[in-house]
């Protein structure tokens, strides 16, 4: 038998789908304008009045997006930071978090209480850079892999996971001789793939959308990520409405493309592949987190 609804029923949930569907709006429309941006024409886009689609449909932007060397250059710099990074992250915090999960480990409060309180105090731009030089690293590719290697957040997220699982797998495997790292990568890390994917997804995004550590860490230009690139590029056409081509150009003599649209085509480039990963990462990402923060 069908219940019937009452009509404040009715009315909160008729409310719900209106405020979710005006907040999903809101939320997507900003990546949704810089798409349409990026596929007009930049001199009619100059005109105004492009919200929902394009007026004059064009992949010119992109194409001469792509002709500027930088951004191969710096898309292979963010690609190689992400993958190493995302490895050497999970690797180091798999070691750490198993080891600070065993229950017998000698010093187990304390390395727990050291590596929080580490996360507590910092000790500024300056004091970091200077050390970073002292390392050799602000010359260096590895300064975005290196310093981003451990995360306490990380770690307490991956030891909660392994504290889930029983205990007794542990001291079977140790029975039947094998030795921790054959336990941690034969037993733990196969069962926790749910937490690994999740970190995965935060070490990744991290790495991916740092532009701080490019733009204020590392001298050579050349080692710049795609991040940083933009936030470069956007800075150097704040001062110009218009792209230069051998001569000033206005809007009654620009060419297709303009500063711009060049801005969202470059924006567009640098997002996708985030974009275009996320959905097969989400349903690994919700189940992650639950059970990495809630259970202990």
């Amino acid at each position: 038998m069908k219940i019937k609804e009452s009509k404040s029923r009715k009315l909160f949930v008729a409310f719900n789908y209106t405020f979710l569907a005006l907040f999903g709006f809101i939320t997507l429309y900003p990546f949704w304008y810089v798409l349409v941006a990026s596929l007009n024409t930049g001199r009619d886009f100059a005109r105004g009045g492009v919200y929902f689609f394009p007026r004059e449909f064009t992949l010119e932007n992109f194409s001469h997006a792509f002709r500027d060397s930088r951004i191969f250059e710096s898309l292979t710099i963010s690609v190689s930071r992400t993958l190493i990074g995302v490895i050497l992250g999970l690797i180091f915090t798999a070691l750490m978090a198993y080891a600070l999960c065993i229950k017998t480990l000698p010093g187990k409060t304390f390395f727990t209480f050291f590596f929080y309180f580490t996360t507590i105090f910092g000790g500024g731009m300056i004091p970091y850079y200077m050390l970073l030089r002292d390392l050799g690293l602000t010359k260096s590719f590895w300064l975005y892999v290196i310093p981003a290697i451990y995360s306490f957040f990380n770690f307490l997220l991956l030891r909660t996971y392994f504290d889930t699982l029983p205990y007794e797998l542990r001291e079977s495997a140790q029975i039947d001789g094998a030795g921790e790292v054959k336990i941690l990568f034969g037993i733990y890390l196969p069962l926790s793939k749910p937490i690994l994917a999740t970190l995965a997804l935060f070490i990744g995004v991290g790495h991916w959308n740092d532009w701080f550590t490019g733009a204020y860490y590392q001298s050579r230009a050349a080692l710049y990520p795609a991040a940083t690139l933009l936030q470069k590029l956007l800075g150097e056409a704040s001062a110009s409405s218009t792209i230069k081509l051998g001569q000033e150009t206005n809007l009654s003599t620009m060419t297709s493309y303009t500063t711009q649209s060049l801005q969202m085509a470059f924006v567009m480039i640098l997002t996708m592949p985030i974009v275009i990963v996320y959905p097969f990462l989400q349903k690994y990402y919700v189940k992650g987190v639950m059970i990495g923060s809630i259970k202990g």
